[in-house]
């Protein structure tokens, strides 16, 4: 085979890398938009913070001498001064953590008589214990891990023993390996031996595959028990925790997630403000000292001398990034700004009160078609993007919902089909569960036209379970 050489024509579509670099900045949220600018200007070293003059964000008043003189007029504190430096900055408050569930368990192992080897393996097996309080690693294979990085023999036999001991501490729970040796270890801790907890004890012990499936009429007649006596066993249940590692609430208060809002709308008298978040966002300037820089390297012909010709090369290439990196946070502003604003007027009578009933039906393409921009963009501007109402902070996603048509013709939101669904699980009968098939004639009743796979799917997006296990006695 022959080789040759050709020319060959084509057209293309690519991305600029200013294009890539807004796209990237659209989908971040506040917090993260922070962390990238602050990045960029550890990178970029022609860009630098600008300080904000508390001066200027708020307008000076007239003060009348008057309003010193009266002195019971005059409030003791007061919300807003201006008695601070300009280089202060707002920052969050740091919640600082305590203990972790580990370090408390390996506290309480040094109050127990253990021998140096067995406080060591002890201490692994804690270490395997994740934070929902359960070792979801079978021994055999922990034993091979601790010879391969302790460096010590063990058996599984012996490690049981230790799990023992761990079963011992508090909370109470801890350790077990499912659900059922969790509850068990948790009614354990009851000394006071009523009947009710007898009978839980046997319930959880003996028919524990019953109990999870909810079979109550097995369960009655194994035991022969009354249903008052099987409430009464069931209500000694319900006191147990599943997960009795979030009984152990030190130290969780720096790993608890808090959402900070990218829009904020303030609503006085019907009438609507909205604002981007940027209060701890740092706003960035191109240096002064790097742009004298250049000009001292220019001659006053508009020439380069050859020995600076590097530096001026690099230094042009740095002020032509922080211009496009400020660019790019700018149109990020007005994207978002005019995404939010159309969502509000497309929703407005919910942005009012809060109400869900009165949101309507919304997609991504309404707004890009509103906005005349990209459903790809309305895309990344709503994305982990959430908005701080005078009803709560309200994520932006949320908001979207497909449209259903009743048999009048009407359009819904599948927002009002979610809450009639679970208004229809709220008034059921728990002896006898709906079936979804049962809850999709009652909506085609009310004039709702769903499938009863629709049902399930809203039904699994509430969180709600199967009529199975929704069963009660």
């Amino acid at each position: 085979m022959a080789i040759n050489q050709r020319q060959v024509l084509s057209l293309q579509q690519k991305l600029s890398p200013q294009q890539i670099q807004m796209i990237k900045l659209l989908e971040l949220p506040t917090v993260q938009l922070e962390q990238r600018i602050k990045q960029e200007i550890e990178e970029n070293i022609v860009l630098e913070e600008q300080e904000r003059d508390p001066e200027a964000e708020e307008a000076p008043r007239q003060i009348s001498i008057d309003e010193y003189l009266r002195e019971d007029d005059t409030p003791s504190y007061k919300s807003r001064i201006n008695n601070y430096s300009k280089d202060d900055k707002p920052r969050q408050v740091i919640l600082t953590g305590g203990r972790s569930l580990q370090e408390y368990l390996v506290e309480q192992l040094g109050y127990r008589n253990l021998s140096d080897r067995e406080m060591r393996l002890a201490v692994y097996l804690v270490g395997s214990i994740d934070s929902d309080g359960y070792l979801r690693r079978d021994l055999e294979s922990v034993a091979d891990d601790i010879a391969f990085t302790v460096g010590l023999e063990t058996t599984p036999e012996e490690l049981e023993e230790l799990l023992g001991e761990i079963h011992q501490l508090e909370p109470a729970g801890v350790g077990a390996r499912d659900l059922r040796e969790c509850l068990l270890l948790q009614l354990g801790e009851w000394r006071a031996s009523s009947r009710p907890r007898r009978l839980a004890r046997r319930i959880l012990a003996d028919y524990f595959d019953e109990f999870v499936k909810k079979h109550y009429e097995k369960l009655l007649t194994r035991l022969q028990i009354t249903e008052e006596e099987f409430r009464e066993a069931m209500g000694e249940i319900r006191k147990l925790s599943p997960k009795p590692g979030n009984l152990y609430v030190e130290g969780g208060t720096d790993t608890t997630p808090y959402i900070i809002p990218d829009f904020i709308l303030d609503c006085e008298d019907g009438v609507f403000s909205l604002s981007l978040n940027g209060g701890n966002v740092p706003e960035v300037k191109i240096s002064r000292r790097y742009q004298e820089m250049l000009r001292a390297m220019v001659t006053p012909d508009g020439r380069v001398r050859e020995s600076d010709r590097e530096a001026v090369q690099f230094v042009k290439s740095k002020i032509d990034s922080a211009k496009w990196f400020i660019s790019a946070i700018q149109q990020r502003h007005d994207t978002l700004m005019r995404t939010m604003q159309t969502i509000l007027d497309y929703q407005h009578d919910y942005f009012l009160d809060g109400d869900r009933s009165k949101l309507r039906p919304m997609i991504l393409k309404d707004i890009a078609e509103r906005t005349g921009l990209d459903v790809s963009t309305i895309s990344r501007v709503v994305n982990s993007k959430y908005v701080q109402t005078q009803f709560g902070i309200v994520f932006l996603k949320s908001l979207f919902s497909e449209a259903m048509q009743t048999d009048s013709g009407e359009e819904v939101s599948s927002y009002e089909i979610k809450n009639l669904l679970k208004e229809c699980i709220d008034d059921e009968d728990k002896r006898r569960p709906l079936t979804d098939e049962t809850l999709m004639d009652m909506l085609n009743a009310k004039g709702y036209r769903i499938a009863r796979r629709t049902v399930a799917k809203y039904r699994e997006m509430l969180g709600i379970p199967v009529a199975r296990l929704r069963k009660q006695i």
